[in-house]
């Protein structure tokens, strides 16, 4: 069930942080309920401005209205009446397909579509509220979420290993820190990639204009360090099939990482892969993808591979999962019209 942060909001005494962003050094001037537009979903422009008239928009603490400019490093927040609805975690019966369970750890391979924490626009229906109706007393992580050492996008598919104990949270979230856990991901990507192997790098950050996006950046002082290895599975012309390596676990780092190396990922419509960005004109072609974005109407990526050490054991655990049959029957396709029409193929 989706809910409005701004319904019903009304004037108290007592005000509650729902929402706090850090404008970037390259943030261009913006008005501030265009800047918070960009920044959260389901939230109107008429709603942010009724909000920025009761007082509730605040930019360095100070209470601002609608028109507010934006500058690099201000600091805005969204305070109203009632505490964040993803404070109140509901139990929910929501089938969980376990592939791992011991006593302090369980490994979980997420479908397609599951929200892993609740948070705008997704208040139920989240993994976080499955976790809380299967298991008591799971440990929360830094941001008072239960079991949650990682997470992967909800359109995103694969594994995600949960902590049962303190001393589990505490040891696999030190792995995922130092780098030493193993994350391979399995991506349909547009374009004919030139190496078979390679690493990108570069700081990702919120992008300067999309807030929605993330994005690269030269600059070492903006975002956070990213590294992705890549090598390339199969190749059909127009899309290739990659193995994804994480070095670093950043928000939407394939998916930023492959877009700035002009390549983003097939039907990523926040990433402009849901558009034919390689092909001939042929209608028959224009069909075959759309028939194949039909198939996979989502981004074509899953976390195939995960390996860490046991917080008890000290065990080395490796799993692996098959790709979904979304992007099984995506690539069967590919593969089929790459056989057939190789004469239709340019080089990228």
């Amino acid at each position: 069930m989706s809910q409005d942060i701004f319904e019903n909001e009304e004037l108290e005494d007592e005000l509650y942080e729902h929402h706090k962003f850090i404008s970037p050094k390259g943030q261009s001037i913006l008005r501030v309920d265009k800047f918070l537009m960009q920044l959260i979903e389901n939230a109107t422009r008429n709603k942010i401005q009724q909000a920025a008239e009761r007082g509730n928009i605040f930019a360095n603490g100070v209470p601002v209205k609608s028109n507010y400019k934006v500058k690099p490093f201000d600091e805005i927040k969204v305070m109203l009446s009632h505490p964040p609805f993803e404070n109140h975690i509901i139990p929910e019966n929501i089938p969980l397909n376990i592939v791992y369970e011991d006593d302090a750890l369980l490994v979980i391979n997420k479908p397609v579509g599951l929200v892993v924490h609740p948070g705008h626009g997704n208040y139920t229906g989240t993994l976080v509220n499955a976790l809380a109706y299967h298991f008591d007393n799971l440990p929360m992580n830094s941001s008072e979420r239960p079991g949650l050492v990682h997470r992967i996008d909800k359109n995103t598919s694969g594994l995600l290993v949960i902590a049962k104990t303190e001393t589990a949270m505490t040891y696999l979230a030190k792995q995922f820190e130092d780098k030493t856990t193993e994350r391979e991901y399995i991506a349909i990507v547009w374009g004919n990639i030139k190496e078979d192997e390679g690493t990108i790098e570069g700081n990702l950050a919120r992008h300067a204009t999309d807030r929605m996006q993330m994005a690269v950046y030269a600059d070492p002082n903006i975002g956070k360090p990213a590294i992705t290895h890549y090598k390339v599975i199969e190749r059909f012309g127009y899309v290739t099939v990659v193995s994804c390596i994480l070095e670093t676990g950043r928000t939407h780092q394939i998916r930023a990482h492959m877009k700035h190396i002009g390549h983003p990922l097939f039907s990523d419509e926040r990433y402009g892969g849901h558009l034919i960005l390689k092909g001939t004109t042929f209608t028959k072609y224009k069909q075959f993808v759309e028939n194949c974005f039909k198939i996979l109407p989502r981004q074509a990526l899953h976390a195939k591979t995960l390996g860490f050490e046991h917080p008890v054991t000290k065990e080395y655990m490796r799993f692996d999962t098959e790709i979904p049959e979304d992007m099984k029957e995506c690539i069967e396709k590919w593969r089929n019209y790459s056989k057939s029409h190789i004469f239709d193929q340019l080089e990228d």
